[in-house]
């Protein structure tokens, strides 16, 4: 069961909004189009925790067509937050996880420079099964990096850079989500640490028990990507059957609004579950502080 202690978004107005902040040990979905200012808001979620835990979240980033979201720049203009980068194709030496100036990371790119196309629809079948092989041993980087980031303290995290699909099911974004999020973040810690470790657990295992932490208290939020641009649009969006939307403990809807001939942005807590919640829509605006509500 998560804890009660409420996890700070870093936007006080939000954290009203949401009857306090966000429940540990659940997903939190912020959706919305490009430029919408869902990075804005994952940074301010993850330097919170700097405040709140002792130790700012951590980033991962999904963008498969060689291009980050900016992260690094928004961190250093609204935080002056410089982020240390764990490189996407370094060899994996599981033993360096408890070692906190090598794992200690605050962001990691993994499909670096790759230039992929999301759905198996973009290759060909070959192609496809020669990408899974590459995704596998992408999951091992995964791994060290979550973890060896979690026994140092960090207790939360960003999933950026997740792009819009028909079917979220031919995405392999949504593959590697779904385990991060299942058999990473939602794991006892020791099992983590086997699938980290392999064969060598049993050296590790005086480790492991040391640095035991408690996955409840891990937030979660992932930055999705809609078509939707209109916050209308995003409040009457069909959910498909595992659609992250509907298995998601909180969804926060970032949206365009259009009063007349001016265009403007607004939010709306779309689910909240186990806490009562203002189901307003709030106006906001993408400021050199960030994400504020205007409202």
């Amino acid at each position: 069961m998560a804890h009660a202690l409420r996890l700070q978004t870093g936007v006080a107005a939000l954290d009203l909004l949401l009857g306090g902040g966000l429940l540990p040990g659940t997903l939190t979905v912020v959706a919305g189009a490009t430029g919408i200012g869902k990075t804005q808001l994952g940074l301010h979620f993850a330097h919170a925790g700097l405040r709140q835990e002792g130790e700012p979240g951590v980033i991962f980033d999904m963008t498969s067509r060689g291009d980050s979201q900016n992260q690094g720049e928004y961190a250093r203009r609204l935080f002056d937050w410089p982020l240390s980068v764990q490189p996407a194709d370094d060899a994996v030496d599981a033993s360096q996880v408890w070692n906190r100036a090598q794992a200690r990371r605050d962001y990691l790119h993994i499909f670096d420079r790759t230039g992929r196309r999301v759905t198996r629809d973009d290759l060909e079948f070959d192609d496809w099964k020669a990408w899974k092989l590459e995704l596998v041993k992408k999951l091992q980087r995964s791994i060290a990096f979550f973890y060896g980031n979690f026994v140092h303290g960090v207790r939360r995290c960003v999933i950026d850079g997740v792009e819009p699909v028909a079917k979220p099911s031919e995405s392999f974004q949504f593959d590697l989500f779904d385990y991060i999020y299942h058999q990473l973040l939602r794991k006892d810690a020791d099992w983590v640490a086997r699938d980290l470790f392999r064969e060598q657990f049993r050296h590790q295992a005086g480790q492991v028990q040391e640095r035991m932490y408690d996955y409840h208290d891990i937030g979660c939020v992932l930055l999705y990507t809609t078509h939707e641009v209109l916050l209308d649009d995003l409040l009457i969006r069909p959910l498909d059957s595992g659609d992250v939307l509907s298995n998601a403990n909180t969804v926060i809807l970032l949206g365009k609004t259009r009063e007349g001939g001016r265009m403007g942005r607004a939010l709306h807590v779309a689910k909240h579950r186990g806490s009562a919640c203002d189901d307003r829509i709030v106006p906001f605006a993408i400021t050199e502080r960030g994400l504020e509500i205007t409202a």
